[in-house]
């Protein structure tokens, strides 16, 4: 690993601040206008979606509650160990209420393949998925009810998403380069 600064480790600029903010605003109307009357629980997918669920929320004109669950497929390295550990789980008791899980990324799926069940035996009224972003390569569509953005199976960076712990605090997202990472 060979982390200097993101002038020299950021091949290129995905989305801007802007168009991240612009897409976050349509998606909290379109969930603040569904979920109007159910005052829904938002659930934060720690650490990566922490800066997409605070402004995602934000962006919400609804009532709604906030809680947080921090799961780990990848520790410390690029590509996910294929085992899901909850590292956190929600304070809330989610019987009969109407769940929004908030993600970062959709890689290979397991994380949200894994939420989703464990969530479904908590019985809910109802589920939700939203993400900001969908990478093709797990097959199929991401399985969320809404996307933020598609993006090409690259490893990326900013707005949340790190690589071993570097780069949450960028405003954009940006693509690794892969010398940073191999």
């Amino acid at each position: 690993m060979r982390i200097t600064t993101p002038k020299n480790d950021i091949e290129r600029v995905l989305f801007t601040g802007e168009q991240i903010s612009e897409r976050v605003r349509e998606l909290g109307a379109a969930l603040a206008e569904e979920y109007r009357d159910r005052q829904p629980l938002m659930v934060c997918i720690l650490k990566g979606a922490s800066v997409f669920y605070a402004d995602l929320c934000r962006a919400m004109d609804c009532a709604l509650f906030m809680d947080f669950i921090a799961v780990s497929s990848y520790g410390a390295s690029s590509k996910s160990t294929g085992v899901v550990r909850i590292i956190k789980d929600l304070d809330s008791n989610i019987t009969g209420r109407h769940v929004v899980i908030v993600e970062d990324i959709i890689d290979s799926g397991l994380t949200l393949r894994y939420l989703e069940e464990l969530f479904a035996s908590r019985k809910p009224a109802s589920m939700k998925t939203v993400c900001l972003l969908d990478k093709p390569r797990h097959g199929g569509g991401s399985g969320a009810d809404a996307v933020g953005f598609d993006i090409p199976d690259e490893f990326v960076v900013g707005y949340g998403l790190d690589y071993a712990g570097h780069y949450r605090n960028l405003p954009y997202i940006g693509v690794l380069k892969k010398e940073v990472y191999e």
